[in-house]
């Protein structure tokens, strides 16, 4: 069966699922389709990746398909998945494409791509990638009908250019004016993509860095560290005295924050400091920010409360990113920590997102628990209730009935989110209320409402 497009690329078990040979023909499609009307005769590809050990062989195949197109192919080795979109725009390159399953264990991987200035495919090119990747399955290199196959010095050539990555911290370090001259900083880079530049772009700026989970092994990317397993960040930050740390996933899309106590500072936090501080200084366009439908009630108080509206879009970066160019904004995020601005990046970015937090920190003059702490996140509970035949939601009306009742009842004080899971046969329900108990007892009702379904 073909894969499909996620919200985040092409992902699978690598070399099973996601077999070199797929990822080959892969590039043949992206060739064609983000290739295609490039003036230059001879467009330029961007690939990276991430430390998983099947990366490197996923990256090559990639870099054959393409090249095998008549793409010429730069290959910037070990990068944050941002960094091929920010060169992607930086370069002029007509697309980019990362080698990574992101905070997924070792054993997956995945295909991300980025159009000409580092943006996000649509859907129409999707699709026809798709569509593309079935018509070349099983095709022998020599039918007519397939791909073109340009021979001689008309193949794509690949080039091995590492030091591009100088070129991402730079457009990084320009999007702060402030050092960090004497912050204590503890970095865990999840055995991953920015296990060498996060911790060296902080001390560039100043700030004292220890760093953990910078040992990239092939297989230990995301495992019990990074963005998804702060905990054991939580506990060298304390152990240590620092002032704060910062965690990020497996490409560093994601950044997790901890305070000086231990305390977890997720995306909804940290968009909230972002978010009033750029407010402050005039720049937050619109007066507004773009929030998912899981992000906390508390966030939209804080920010109700600082004179900043809240836009809701539906989970995922690809839909904060959508909302933010439909209504022209600046600052979007999830609270898993993919936080967007879009007026300094393309495209979500841990290590740019850490630099503004940062930033925000040492201007202040603040603790980021007191920054942080302004946000009274709710309390939150969340279960998943086994559903064979979602189809049958739709003739619920019954259980749909019961929903829109909580709804009601918890008011501007609540948030109630009930939606099929798009990877597992379950129904998830999330409940936010003023109190756990009021918040268990609404998840109570809606769990006792599915029977019905």
């Amino acid at each position: 069966m073909t894969p499909r497009f996620g919200t985040d690329g092409i992902r699978g078990v690598a070399n099973s699922e996601l077999s070199p040979e797929l990822v080959l023909r892969l590039g043949r499609a992206a060739a064609h389709v983000l290739g295609r009307g490039a003036e230059e005769a001879r467009p330029t590809f961007l690939i990276g990746r991430d430390t998983r050990a099947s990366s490197e062989l996923l990256a090559q195949a990639l870099a054959a398909g393409l090249a095998s197109c008549g793409v010429d192919v730069v290959e910037l080795g070990v990068v944050p998945t941002a960094a091929a979109a920010l060169l992607c725009r930086d370069l002029g390159a007509a697309a980019g494409a990362i080698v990574s399953a992101s905070h997924n264990p070792a054993a997956d991987n995945g295909v991300k791509f980025f159009a000409r200035g580092g943006t996000k495919l649509t859907a129409a090119d999707e699709e026809e990638i798709e569509r593309l990747l079935e018509a070349e399955e099983g095709r022998n290199p020599e039918d007519a009908g397939g791909l073109p196959r340009p021979i001689g010095g008309d193949v794509g050539r690949i080039t091995m250019r590492p030091e591009l990555a100088e070129r991402y911290a730079e457009i990084l370090l320009a999007t702060v004016d402030t050092g960090l001259d004497g912050l204590r900083v503890v970095v865990d880079a999840a055995n991953g993509a920015a296990s060498v530049l996060g911790p060296e772009v902080l001390r560039r700026l100043g700030a004292q860095v220890e760093v953990r989970f910078a040992e990239p092994d092939g297989t230990n990317i995301n495992e019990g560290c990074g963005a998804t397993s702060p905990a054991a960040l939580a506990a060298a930050v304390v152990e240590s005295g620092a002032d704060l740390g910062i965690a990020f996933d497996g490409d560093a899309d994601r950044l997790i924050a901890v305070d000086h106590t231990g305390r977890v500072v997720d995306g909804d936090h940290i968009l909230a400091v972002c978010a009033i501080d750029l407010h402050a200084r005039g720049d937050l366009r619109g007066d507004a920010v773009v929030a998912t439908v899981m992000s906390n009630v508390g966030l939209e108080v804080l920010l109700r409360e600082n004179g900043i509206g809240v836009l809701e879009c539906p989970v995922g970066d690809r839909n904060v990113l959508l909302a933010l160019e439909e209504h022209d904004l600046v600052l979007g995020g999830e609270q898993s920590g993919h936080v967007i601005f879009r007026h300094l990046s393309p495209t979500g970015c841990g290590l740019l997102t850490a630099l503004q937090l940062l930033q925000v920190v040492r201007s202040s003059g603040a603790s980021l628990a007191d920054l942080a702490g302004a946000m009274k996140s709710y309390p939150q509970v969340a279960v998943a209730i086994p559903l064979d035949d979602r189809a049958r939601l739709d003739s619920a009306t019954a259980f749909w009935d019961v929903v829109a009742a909580t709804e009601a009842d918890l008011g501007d004080s609540g948030r109630v989110v009930v939606r099929p899971s798009g990877t597992e046969p379950v129904l998830r329900v999330m409940v936010q209320a003023p109190s756990e108990t009021a918040a268990g007892e609404a998840v109570e009702r809606i769990t006792s409402a599915a029977s019905v379904i």
